[in-house]
């Protein structure tokens, strides 16, 4: 019972408390999650955003998304973005 077993592999991350669905790959980046967040961020990259994560990937399960950055991203992975400011 293996039908769509290698297409449309999607993963639930949350971010924000909002589960959302992501094509399941091996990072994920700064700016995705930024923009799963807050969908304007693209339109305004000046707005700065502390990124950090819990339930990640084995001997670094939570840490810090730095901007430029990404993460080894698996399901369940939680993310939270809050807005730091204007640079």
């Amino acid at each position: 019972m293996a039908e769509h077993e290698d297409k449309d592999k999607l993963i639930t991350i949350v971010v924000d408390g909002t589960p959302h669905e992501v094509p399941k790959k091996e990072e994920i980046t700064y700016v995705e999650v930024v923009t799963l967040a807050d969908p304007t961020y693209p339109q305004h990259p000046e707005t700065t955003y502390s990124v950090t994560y819990t339930r990640g990937h084995g001997n670094k399960p939570e840490g810090i998304l730095a901007p430029g950055g990404s993460v080894k991203v698996k399901d369940g992975m939680s993310f939270v973005v809050d807005r730091t400011g204007q640079s």
